[in-house]
């Protein structure tokens, strides 16, 4: 396993290293790098809840946008949204988890004894939402652009608690619909590529 989140991570930092060019990027690799976000989950329960699944899920966000993105748009899909904001939005989207989930034990019976197994549980220390928080996080190191934001912001869609409030998200989809490509692409990665342990 180790091996696999050692590849994921070298993945990720050479994609961001290779596509992204905007000044503070550096700053924020370094600050994922004293985090746990290459060996987190990506959920406590849902998808990808194992070490490391946070970075695999990043990934995967990152290959299903561009591929929406080359659907819509077709080669020519970079006249409309950059690659270097393609990968900011999809490799930056879930940083509201870092430092997020820990792990715990309970006890469940097996084969009629109870033993104590590993699980992850939250511990958020700065509930600060999910999508919002995202942006707050990478605009403290490197400057995204309105649309970048909105993407962040809004790529929760439907499960994002604002939504429940009373947030039109039609509104929003409508007007940043780059957003709603990456809300699709979040749930593809989610629901057909990956899995629950």
């Amino acid at each position: 396993m180790d091996d696999i989140i050692q590849e994921n991570k070298n993945i990720f930092l050479d994609l961001a290293k290779t596509n992204i060019k905007r000044e503070g990027l550096d700053a924020l690799l370094d600050y994922l790098q004293k985090t746990d976000f290459f060996t987190a989950p990506a959920s406590t329960r849902y998808h990808s809840n194992y070490s490391g699944g946070l970075c695999k899920h990043s990934l995967n966000v990152f290959e299903r946008f561009v591929k929406i993105l080359k659907s819509e748009y077709s080669e020519e899909w970079q006249q409309h949204f950059s690659l270097e904001s393609a990968t900011i939005v999809a490799l930056f989207h879930d940083l509201c988890k870092v430092d997020t989930y820990v792990q715990d034990y309970k006890n469940v019976k097996q084969n009629g004894i109870w033993v104590q197994v590993p699980y992850f549980t939250t511990n958020d220390k700065l509930p600060y939402g999910h999508g919002e928080k995202s942006v707050y996080i990478v605009n403290g190191f490197m400057r995204l652009t309105r649309e970048e934001a909105m993407c962040i912001n809004w790529h929760m869609g439907e499960y994002d608690m604002r939504a429940k409030g009373g947030v039109s998200l039609s509104d929003i989809y409508y007007k940043f619909p780059h957003a709603f490509m990456l809300h699709i692409a979040d749930n593809m990665a989610t629901y057909l590529d990956e899995t629950i342990s």
